[in-house]
């Protein structure tokens, strides 16, 4: 558990890609829209075009972002980059962005999976709390469509593609509104087999026997990972809203990872939440993996959602088993 304060999220972007695809689009494989609607709150999600890569995405996310803040692509100082499809194994998709940006900034990339922007958010804020950047970008950005198998009807039409990221800056106002992120849980509990992409990596090489086998695709148990994630986010939210002497009537706006609507109705109905303070899109985006909180923030925010001064409690959950809850005062 920790505190982060005299930051603040200075703007937002987002960007999907053009291709929709719905879920009468995938009744050709097997899947049914029903189902698909009943199970998880899914309608659509958009799917990248042949071209398109992680870093693509997040470009255009990252242009929408500075512009919206006045801020030029020169003055980045920090470029961290949350995803578990980067364009290549290396260099870092960060790197790719930094380049393009044209920026002289340390950039990386993390890894956590659907936490991944939780991650990167806690990371990047503590270089601006301590005065090492004043204009940090931090980014999500997936192109799941790439990691699931086809012939997976139920895991295929559960996940999307797209980018979001937030600008920190440093925030040293002093008119007692408690800035920045009062309180935050970062946790893995390792459990590997629950929800992997096994072939690919140095223990796995590809083999044209690996590729026979579909090892390159995501391998999800899905009941194990529902159970888990309910708990883990009902815990975690709890943890944080005690550890920032806050209640859930406190909270101005609920953003969850956008995995699956019964997960989200499940991990917050002990809280009381009213429904229109929990922001859903999963329905038009799918699961996105690390893009979809950055992806709801910044939906949220063009809605007018979001005001100077509001709590927003945030939570991603997933492949590790990893986790990231945090309570921001934006």
């Amino acid at each position: 558990m920790g505190t982060c304060p005299g930051i603040t999220i200075a703007s937002t972007g987002s960007y999907v890609p053009d291709a929709v695809v719905t879920n009468d689009d995938l009744a050709s494989l097997g899947c049914d829209s029903d189902w698909i609607i009943k199970r998880t709150g899914i309608s659509e999600r958009r799917k990248a075009a042949p071209g398109q890569a992680a870093s693509d995405l997040a470009y255009e996310a990252i242009h929408k972002c500075l512009n919206n803040a006045n801020v030029a692509a020169n003055e980045v100082d920090l470029l961290v980059c949350a995803t578990m499809t980067p364009d290549f194994l290396s260099p870092s998709t960060a790197c790719i962005l930094q380049r393009r940006l044209n920026c002289i900034a340390p950039a990386f990339d993390i890894n956590a999976a659907c936490a991944g922007f939780m991650y990167a958010l806690i990371t990047a804020a503590q270089y601006v709390r301590s005065g090492m950047a004043r204009n940090a970008l931090v980014v999500g950005t997936e192109v799941m469509s790439r990691t699931v198998d086809r012939s997976d009807i139920k895991t295929y039409p559960l996940f999307g593609d797209g980018a979001g990221v937030a600008l920190l800056q440093p925030n040293h106002s002093h008119d007692g509104s408690g800035s920045g992120i009062l309180s935050f849980t970062l946790g893995s509990q390792g459990d590997i087999d629950a929800l992997c992409i096994p072939g690919g990596g140095s223990r796995e090489p590809f083999t044209p026997d690996t590729l026979a086998k579909g090892r390159q695709y995501l391998k999800m148990d899905g009941r194990a990972v529902f159970v888990w994630a309910v708990r883990v986010v009902a815990d975690s939210i709890h943890d944080v809203l005690a550890a920032s002497n806050k209640t859930a009537a406190d909270v101005n706006l609920v953003v969850l990872h956008q995995a699956n609507i019964r997960i989200v109705d499940a991990a917050v109905s002990s809280f009381g939440f009213p429904k229109d303070k929990v922001f859903v899109n999963l329905d038009k985006v799918g699961n996105t993996s690390a893009a979809s909180i950055p992806l709801a923030l910044d939906d949220a925010n063009r809605q007018g959602l979001i005001k100077r001064g509001d709590l927003i409690l945030m939570c991603g959950f997933g492949a590790g088993l990893t986790w990231g809850t945090a309570l921001i005062r934006w």
